[in-house]
């Protein structure tokens, strides 16, 4: 399991580092110098899981974390509700998030189209430091389920998780600021974006 974190002010390129702009619908990262670090994850992964010639599947899941509620980027309901979290009592450290949609994943191709929906869920403003603020947290997860066989013939599972954390600015509400008539909103969004690092 691996834990990748964006992490600085706004408009210092964390969104673009972990997303990227997909310059054209058929595009992958292999000829796209603007592909970010989640589709060329993916992409690296399926040329893994392809060599290695073993029963798999992939699933990912697109959470984003705004004002300390939960909200599903992937969700194809018009109801966009909070999500609630809870501890996993059967493995310890883990959490569950109720009601997360997890889409299986069949090749790398699909990948920018999952992204694209869950961008576009995504909540951003205009600031005075940035005019496509992020203004939430969002995790993007990859589980990967893998089946082998043991020495004695006994299958076994094994589980990978990789999530990538593209985190809300962590700049001071008086140099944000806004140049919308929203500042209480985004002072707002600030002290929740600052107060959810700790």
């Amino acid at each position: 399991n691996c834990t990748v974190f964006a992490y600085g002010q706004t408009g210092t390129g964390k969104t673009h580092t972990m997303v990227g702009e997909n310059t054209g619908d058929e595009t992958t990262w292999q000829n796209d110098p603007l592909a970010g670090i989640i589709p060329r994850a993916l992409s690296q992964l399926f040329d893994e899981l392809r060599i290695s010639n073993t029963e798999y599947t992939v699933r990912v899941s697109y959470l984003e974390l705004y004002n300390e509620e939960l909200f599903d980027l992937l969700s194809t309901s018009e109801d966009n509700s909070k999500l609630r979290i809870y501890e996993d009592v059967t493995r310890k450290g883990s959490n569950i998030v109720n009601g997360l949609e997890e889409i299986t994943v069949y090749n790398k191709n699909e990948v920018y189209k999952i992204m694209a929906q869950g961008q576009e869920r995504k909540r951003v403003a205009s600031t005075l430091m940035n005019a496509q603020s992020s203004r939430s947290h969002t995790v993007f997860t990859i589980v990967v389920h893998m089946k082998e066989n043991s020495p004695e013939g006994e299958e076994l599972v094994k589980i990978g998780k990789l999530n990538l954390v593209d985190l809300a600015g962590s700049e001071n509400i008086s140099k944000a600021g806004s140049d919308n008539p929203a500042k209480r909103e985004r002072a707002r969004e600030c002290v929740n974006i600052n107060q959810t690092f700790l």
